[in-house]
């Protein structure tokens, strides 16, 4: 149960077919109403997130309603036959003008004060905001309203009201953000208002629970904001705050008061546990108390606990620190594996936690914790859940106020929900006794364990209701709740019983549903109908409802909406809400039921009461004797009033002991050691010559005070540390992953089951060469870092020794270095069912152990190599699609090509004029439009179909292309037909282009024109001294290079074997080749004969510099190759 002062006005929005909605202000707290004259639908519940968090208790959606029996307790009412029916004081007053208003909030300072604010507004439901609002304040304890619209400003449409929870006098208004964004602040409970306009929109506020002026602001773009003024000035804290995990510090465990706890993404984009000041909030300024990343919505900071969840392969590990101490792991049994945690309760020094294990859906576990947060022992298995109506959890828990150590639970048994009650903190469980009678006085046949009484157990979150069960501080050992009486809980047939002995014993009360309320200390209770139809009455009892009386508190029958009891419980004054009909102004009826007490009590109004569990004296170590007034005494208690409390400690005896971390509880009552468990690792902690506590199987239950008897039986015993060797020693990462990224942290966490933690030697080899040593487990606790300066796959060895023995264990790990881009080099032509060579080319290059994923066509299952290429055979003509997907860590990026596949094709390298290079930006986009004009030119030159050719650019300068020429999509079956057919195809492009007849027109006066690749000089270089024999070999090379071309070209048909593509399969080439083979009488001279991979890649991104022939077609990328260095 959350402990702050969170005061964002939670409403949990109902849509009706027509609804009045109020919403109660308490002390901050929001609330929300519907009026009982209307039905609502049932609401679709939405999913929840699996995350450590705060529990919510909201009430579920109530079941069906029995239909009313008579009222069988106006038989039992002092009842006036004839004369004037008993009248509680009350008045009335009419909020007018505000019928159409179908939201309230309403504050009540209380404590001795008169004045009461309410907010009334109109919520367009379609809109989704608020459209019209008006402010009324009473300064007479309710019984008249002045409206404030002038003050606040005619045209300020306002959203919520909140009040500081240490200072009631202040209050403070929020607009509604789809208006203007501004606060109104008041100093004097609401007389008068200074307005402040803002920057951002507000969606929750946090005041400080010591300082009147501090709050909190939390935006709806995450932003986390301070004010150290009360709104008037506010400075921003954070941008990344997750929402609803944001603290203000506590006192007498934080050092600075100003102290925020925050959860929030940084920079790096994971989640993280953040603290600072609020003047002092930087990224400088902040310190992280748990040094990795966290769960979203994970961090709870709760009295003296904080606690995160971190989900580490696959597997949620929760941690906590108490007392603001490093966080240690919360140990669960070993194998209760949960999948979900809420933490309910931190009272008492100790933690109720409710766990959804692996094998549970809609029930939970609840555990109860030692002092530190971290052995957890089971308390009730199968507790039953729901969900609230945002969402959240509800767990059916309920904690009996006034006396520690007694709860409620509704737990699940072969699909019947049951109640069972606790005396001593869930050691023992028990169903309740049922009625020996009816509210008629009719017996009662229930057999236990067959037959019980079973309660609801959602609280009301919201003052105007009393929930289905409550309890008071000031009341101890009286409940009222609503339930039923049969072998399982029911939501149809239901009354309200209560017990004025904690459990032991019940009465029915009610045979429908009542609102019943706490009155003068809860010293008299005051009943209201939960009914659909409009009211005029309600019931006071003053004998623990044994008798009721019945009171008038209005003439006119009331659509009761809510009521609010004096928060002070000194005024003796109830504000019930409601409407005379369905379209009528809210009505506001201030109830004075001071008329009802006819003094004052004395010493001889008050009787003791024995605390006690099925007559059992004991209860939590202890014989409480409590003062209340007797029953029937119609005396007010007055403020002065004591509840006297006289306690004194009992015996010890093994109900007040529980099983210990690691032990359970077996029929003969017995604890013994799980099979899961060694009682000796826990010893693991202290070293030789040292002592520790050995657990005897028990440990006394948390805020137990018994004394002497079975306590030094059961206590754990101081014994000396014995030597172990080193056992179980384990290497984690601590994030659980395999994976690192070159040049970040590796953070090793080295774990070890037994062994002397404070005298084994331990070493770490990183496999890089690099190890280290420590003298114990102490530097190591927090988990030793390592930053791996290159990519590859490395054996992390641990090695543990001490005296009497050492262990091993070893961690293969993955370091990769982030992959940027990957290019996909591909034939742009291939040859139908021939090997055709695919290669992956990746930047960088040292990237670490990759996965390659290879999609071809519309294959639904990839080819999956560790290579970066692949030998592929096309089966089926045309074009056909590859796709590679890289994998380096958490890093997938992927290329794709098309590669058009032909029984056979020629092609012939292109190159141009000289203009042409002047204008070449290098990039794919204007690679392949240059090749879309060159295609459009040959086609329109020759009259041969565009489809027939096909041609491609190359990066680099010069700008060079290849020309692809292949055979009539109808013409396959007719291969040596359409071989001749495509010969003459080639003899018309060459003649066309040998004439310089194909040319195009770049820009304006921009001509280029395409040439034949022929025999060439190479461009001269600079001939200076310092280049003379680098020059000289390059432009040997390069004529030597175009001497051969020139003889394929004019002895082609003198060398079949140097142009058929169809009958020849090359070797795998690594690199982007023009084609795989080569057809008759065509010349070609392949790619491979120029350069290899990392050649082509470097002249790919090189170019401009080298100015060397680039042969790589379509690469997405000119810029230098990135190098993965370290951070």
């Amino acid at each position: 149960m959350e402990k702050g002062t969170n005061c964002f006005p939670t409403c949990h929005t109902v849509f009706l077919a027509w609804t009045w909605l109020l919403l109660l202000s308490w002390c901050c707290t929001g609330a929300e109403i519907t009026c009982r004259s209307c039905s609502s639908p049932s609401p679709s519940w939405p999913s929840s997130s699996s995350r450590l968090r705060q529990e919510q208790r909201q009430p579920p959606p109530r079941g069906g309603r029995a239909q009313p029996r008579g009222p069988p307790e106006e038989g039992r009412a002092a009842r006036l036959r004839g004369a004037e029916e008993p009248r509680l004081g009350s008045t009335t007053f009419a909020l007018t003008g505000d019928a159409a208003h179908n939201q309230a909030m309403v504050h009540w300072s209380g404590h001795n004060s008169s004045v009461i604010l309410i907010l009334t507004k109109l919520y367009d439901f379609n809109l989704g905001s608020v459209t019209e609002s008006s402010l009324w304040r009473s300064t007479d304890y309710g019984t008249t309203y002045e409206k404030l619209n002038d003050k606040v400003g005619l045209k300020t449409v306002l959203s919520y009201l909140y009040v500081s929870p240490t200072n009631k006098r202040k209050i403070m208004l929020l607009s509604d953000p789809e208006i203007e964004s501004s606060i109104l602040i008041s100093s004097d409970e609401g007389a008068t208002y200074q307005k402040y306009r803002l920057n951002f929109y507000i969606q929750s506020l946090l005041f400080h629970p010591k300082q009147e002026e501090w709050i909190l602001a939390y935006s709806l773009d995450q932003k986390l904001y301070s004010s150290m003024d009360f709104g008037r000035k506010w400075q921003l804290m954070h941008e990344r705050v997750t929402p609803n995990r944001f603290y203000w510090s506590v006192a007498g465990l934080d050092k600075e008061p100003d102290l925020v706890h925050m959860e929030a993404r940084t920079a790096d984009g994971h989640t993280h546990y953040l603290t600072c000041r609020i003047q002092e909030c930087s990224e400088t300024k902040r310190s992280g108390p748990f040094s990795r990343s966290i769960d979203v919505s994970s961090l709870v900071v709760q009295d003296e606990y904080i606690f995160i969840q971190v989900t580490a392969g696959g597997r949620a590990n929760y941690y906590v620190s108490y007392r603001r101490e490093p966080f240690a792991q919360i140990k669960l049994p070993k194998y209760s594996l949960p999948k979900d945690m809420h933490i309910i309760s931190t009272d008492e020094n100790q933690v109720f936690a409710a766990v959804q294990e692996w094998n549970q859906n809609d029930t939970y576990n609840l555990y109860i914790s030692d002092t530190r947060g971290v052995y957890f022992t089971l308390a009730l298995e199968n507790v039953k859940s729901s969900r609230g109506l945002e969402g959240n959890i509800i767990i059916d828990l309920y904690e009996v106020a006034g006396i520690k150590g007694i709860f409620l639970a509704n737990r699940k048994i072969d699909d019947q929900i049951k109640t069972f009650i606790t005396y001593n903190k869930g050691r023992d469980w028990r169903l309740l006794q049922a009625p020996d009678t009816d509210v008629r006085g009719d017996p009662i046949v229930c057999q236990l364990p067959f037959c019980s009484l079973h309660l609801h157990l959602q609280l009301s979150e919201n003052p105007y209701t009393s929930g289905s069960i409550s309890s008071k501080e000031t009341a101890p050992g009286l409940l009222v709740a609503t339930g039923n009486i049969g072998s399982e809980l029911s939501y149809t047939d239901v009354g309200v019983f209560i017990s004025a002995d904690g459990g032991n014993s019940w009465r029915q009360i009610f045979e429908e549903e009542y609102n019943v309320w706490f009155l003068d200390w809860g010293g008299a209770l005051v009943a209201m109908k939960h009914t659909s139809v409009p009211i005029r009455h309600m019931w006071v009892s003053f004998d623990e409802g044994r008798s009721w009386s019945r009171y008038s508190f209005t003439s006119t029958p009331l659509f009761v909406d809510g009521s609010l009891v004096d928060p002070g419980i000194e005024t003796q004054i109830m504000t019930v809400f409601g409407h005379f009909s369905l379209r009528s102004e809210w009505q506001l009826v201030k109830v004075d039921y001071k008329s009802v007490f006819s003094r004052r009590c004395n010493k001889d109004d008050y009787q003791t009461w024995h605390l006690h569990n099925q007559g059992e004296p004991c209860v939590m170590g202890e014989r409480k004797i409590y003062k209340k007034r007797k029953p029937g005494a119609q005396c007010s208690l007055g403020r002065d009033y004591s509840k006297t409390v006289v306690s004194e400690p009992c015996v010890c005896g093994q109900g007040d002991f529980e099983c210990d971390y690691g032990y359970e509880r077996h029929s003969n009552n017995q604890c013994v050691p799980a099979f899961w468990f060694s009682p000796s690792s826990l010893s693991k902690d202290c070293s030789i010559g040292q002592s520790y506590l050995n657990s005897t199987g028990y440990r006394r239950i948390v805020s137990n005070n018994c004394t002497d008897g079975l306590q030094e039986k059961y206590m754990a015993k101081m014994e000396k540390c014995p030597g172990k060797a080193p056992r179980g020693l384990h290497i984690l990462t601590t994030d659980g992953k395999l994976v690192t990224e070159q040049g970040h942290n590796a953070t090793f966490i080295i774990l070890m089951e037994e062994g002397d933690l404070q005298r084994t030697n331990i070493q770490l080899d990183f496999g890089d060469g690099i190890a280290v040593s420590y003298a114990n487990f102490s530097p190591v606790e927090d988990g030793i870092r390592h930053v791996y300066k290159s990519a590859g796959i490395f054996q992390v060895t641990a090695y543990a020794e001490n005296s009497l023995g050492s262990d091993t264990a070893v961690l293969l790990l993955h370091v990769v270095c982030p992959v940027e881009h990957v290019h996909l080099s591909v034939p742009f032509v291939a040859i139908r069912n021939k090997d055709v060579n695919i290669t992956a080319v990746v930047w960088p290059s040292q990237a670490g152990t990759l996965t390659y994923f290879w999609w071809f066509g519309n294959s639904t299952k990839p080819l999956i190599t560790l290579e970066s290429s692949i030998s592929y055979i096309f089966a089926v003509e045309g074009m056909n699609t590859v796709t590679v997907q890289v994998a380096a860590g958490s890093t997938l990026i992927q290329d794709t090509k098309e590669i058009a596949v032909h029984e056979y094709f020629q092609s012939q390298l292109l190159s141009f004029s000289p203009n042409l290079d002047y204008h070449n930006p290098d990039i794919p986009e204007w690679r392949q439009d240059i090749g879309k004009v060159i295609k459009r030119a040959l086609a329109q030159v020759t009259g041969i179909p565009d489809e027939q050719i096909l041609v491609a650019v190359f990066p680099g300068l010069p700008t060079s292309a290849e020309l692809f020429i292949l055979p009539h999509k109808n013409t396959t079956e007719r291969r040596k037909s359409s071989e001749a057919d495509l010969e003459q195809v080639v003899e018309i492009l060459f003649n066309a282009l040998n004439q310089n007849l194909v040319q195009f027109e770049l820009k304006p006066g921009v001509e280029v024109i395409v040439y034949v690749t022929q025999l060439t000089l190479a461009p001269l270089v600079d001939s200076s001294t310092g280049h003379s024999s680098s020059a000289m070999l390059m432009l040997l090379s390069v004529v030597f290079v175009g001497l051969a071309v020139f003889l394929v070209y004019k002895f082609k048909r003198k060398i079949p074997w140097i142009n058929i593509y169809a009958q020849v399969q090359h070797d795998k080439e690594q690199e982007m080749i023009g084609s795989v083979s080569q057809s008759e009488n065509a010349p070609k001279i392949t790619l491979s004969e120029f350069t290899d991979p990392e050649e082509l890649m470097d002249k790919e991104l090189d170019t401009r510099v080298m100015g060397s022939i680039s042969t790589i077609a379509n690469s997405e990328s000119t810029k230098e190759i990135p190098n993965c260095t370290s951070v």
